[in-house]
């Protein structure tokens, strides 16, 4: 694979690191770059921000709108959070045409965990948007970067369980738009104001499968039952509180809580690869692997994409986001997504929403605000659920 600059500079073969290719900095460990990238069906642009986390006045974070269900630009993202440069982050609850009467969460399919806090846990595999999972891939792979500093990929799983005097019931969802069939799903402040009746249709197979019609809703506050629902309901949730949804077996369970009675509700998502705690974390999936492309990536399909690659053990992180302007349209294929990361020195790859979702931002060395580098596909940026923020004290 050949990279170019727009100057028409030539650098084939593997990329040496950003900075090579006369990058402007960002702020001291983070660069941006711009570049040519020949692929199969012709010359597509790339926008790479490539940050070093051995830089002490560097972190990465999550960038979202203080609630799961909500949506923002992630220029407006960067902005109120302060962030000198991101991406757009996971695949989201964009449309929802299947259950009439049921409007769009805007929630994020896979795990999501900001300043150590973990926000929500994955969709069900058939409940997720997006293009087709790698083979041995799931809703629960997460971009991650640990308290030690280092980036790495990960998989998030839900541990949380509904304790009563009745006995202790699992649970199966935690601000999640999906849940399993037969499980109860929890709820916080940090979802937000959309209704919760989404969580409750489909399958775990088939996201168009009919809402059920077996649910229940419990809210608990202050390790109390404070009120029953034989629907799901909408508007915000006070801090403090927890609402209970459960469907078919599960809402049986809930069925026996009685209000006044004594609950108590634990969740926490559990890393299967990485011992120390994470301090951040975004769904997606993977695409390359101590350095080699997943097998079975698809090679066909061009689109614009974004990603995120890890190189240097962990060290240096590389958010890429293809050009969405009319001339570079066509984009990268999956299986080229994982090449460019490679030839850019990364190890592992990471993919994340594309198409109109795809935005670069960063701000000049010294400004107060972001812009967009790359040309959104749809012409304006969308408003996405979370991000990949790059943040200096610098």
């Amino acid at each position: 694979m050949a990279f170019g600059t727009l100057t028409g500079a030539a650098l084939v073969g593997a990329a040496p690191a950003a900075a090579a290719r006369g990058a402007a900095e960002v702020a001291p460990g983070v660069t941006y770059d711009e570049f040519d990238v020949e692929a199969a069906k012709g010359t597509t642009h790339v926008h790479v921000l490539a940050v070093d986390l051995g830089e002490p006045r560097v972190r990465l974070g999550l960038l979202y709108p203080g609630t799961v269900a909500a949506r923002a630009t992630v220029s407006g993202l960067a902005g109120a959070q302060r962030a000198v440069g991101g991406v757009n982050g996971d695949f989201f609850h964009l449309t929802e045409s299947s259950h009439p009467g049921v409007a769009a969460t805007g929630a994020s399919v896979g795990p999501a965990v900001a300043e150590g806090k973990a926000l929500k846990a994955a969709v069900p595999k058939g409940q997720r948007f997006g293009p087709k999972l790698p083979s041995g891939t799931s809703t629960e792979d997460v971009f991650a970067v640990g308290t030690d500093r280092r980036a790495r990929l990960d998989r998030l799983a839900l541990d949380g369980s509904l304790s009563t005097p009745q006995g202790t019931v699992p649970l199966g969802g935690l601000n999640q738009y999906a849940l399993p069939v037969g499980s109860v799903g929890a709820f916080t402040s940090v979802w937000g104001a959309a209704a919760r009746k989404r969580a409750t249709c489909g399958t775990d197979t088939d996201r168009a499968a009919p809402c059920s019609t077996e649910t229940y809703e419990v809210t608990v506050r202050d390790g109390r039952v404070v009120s029953t629902s034989e629907a799901p309901g909408s508007g915000p949730i006070e801090p403090g509180t927890t609402v209970l949804v459960g469907r078919e077996a599960g809402a049986e369970r809930l069925r026996e809580l009685a209000t006044g009675q004594a609950v108590e509700v634990t969740h926490r998502l559990v890393a299967s690869g990485s011992q120390d705690p994470l301090d951040f974390a975004v769904g997606g999936y993977p695409v390359l692997s101590g350095g080699s492309p997943l097998p079975g990536l698809d090679a066909t399909t061009s689109a614009v994409r974004t990603a995120v690659g890890v190189a240097d053990g962990g060290r240096r992180v590389l958010l890429l986001a293809v050009d969405g302007a009319a001339a570079y349209r066509s984009g990268l294929t999956i299986a080229e997504v994982a090449k460019t990361l490679s030839g850019l020195g990364a190890s592992d790859g990471f993919n994340l929403d594309g198409g109109g979702s795809s935005t670069l931002v960063a701000r000049n060395a010294g400004a107060d605000q972001v812009t967009v580098r790359n040309h959104p596909s749809g012409g304006t940026e969308r408003a996405v659920p979370n991000g990949i923020g790059v943040f200096s004290t610098a």
